[in-house]
């Protein structure tokens, strides 16, 4: 059996990885705080037909005869670059200019990480995400409180009735993490910590080369359609090369079994 045949598929597999990606990307193009995905190949173990260095009648051969097996998706590394920042006007509405995470308290209890910033207030008065999931550490705005400002450092004030001066309300933190890229992608704009993302560091934002925030915007997503279709049109043409590639083999191995005949 022609080893194209295999390596031809592989081929194919792993185009078929990358259009998912792409996919996935182009899906969450106007999803706040979304960081797109690139697939990763390697190519797959080699045949040594012939090793380097083989010696041949007396003469070290300058090159080895190796064949090899394909390619594989080794890695759908994602980017957090900075996305485009999106004026809202909502005065809950937070972007996080830099690096950093929100961190969230999730319904089993467990510590979840976003970028989107799109606020609400709960029914027990924290701030919370879209899906209800409060902040962490907690911050409450008082259902009387008018006027919530939200400073680049992450202290949230509000104006109280019969009060000229804000009141403090709590601390925003940010969370980084010494290799972002091993997080684990819980859906609904939630990260996780993984054994290869390294422990949380809460601190202050603006401190410690973390980011700060802007109130009144959003962080959008930072996938970029030209990239993503440029990505597109590559990944089709290679799958219809491989395709084409088995179909060669396949000719070949006609001719050769009609030959035997």
């Amino acid at each position: 059996m022609f080893r194209s045949l295999h390596a031809a598929a592989t081929g194919m597999t792993a185009q078929e990885t990358k259009l998912d990606t792409i996919a996935n990307n182009l899906a969450n193009a106007n999803t706040t705080g979304f960081k797109r995905q690139e697939a990763e190949f390697e190519d797959l173990l080699y045949q040594n037909l012939r090793a380097p260095g083989t010696n041949q009648q007396g003469q070290v051969a300058p090159t080895a005869v190796q064949v090899g097996a394909g390619t594989r998706v080794v890695a759908t590394s994602r980017s957090f670059a900075q996305g485009a920042v999106i004026q809202t006007s909502n005065p809950l509405d937070i972007a996080i200019e830099g690096t950093g995470f929100l961190a969230v308290t999730k319904r089993e209890g467990e510590i979840a990480y976003t970028r989107a910033g799109a606020l609400k207030v709960d029914a027990q008065g924290r701030l919370a995400t879209s899906d209800g999931l409060p902040l962490e550490p907690p911050i409450t705005i008082p259902p009387e409180s008018t006027a919530v400002t939200i400073a680049s450092d992450g202290t949230v004030s509000a104006t109280m009735p019969g009060q000229r001066q804000p009141a403090q309300l709590g601390q925003l933190q940010l969370v980084t993490f010494p290799n972002p890229g091993g997080l684990n992608a819980a859906g609904h704009n939630l990260f996780e910590a993984s054994a290869s993302s390294g422990e949380p560091l809460l601190g202050r934002a603006g401190a410690d080369g973390r980011g700060t925030f802007l109130q009144g915007a959003l962080e959008g997503s930072n996938v970029e359609a030209v990239t993503e279709m440029i990505g597109l049109i590559r990944t089709q043409r290679a799958y219809e090369i491989n395709s084409k590639v088995i179909s060669a083999a396949d000719e070949m191995l006609r001719n050769a079994t009609q030959v035997g005949r």
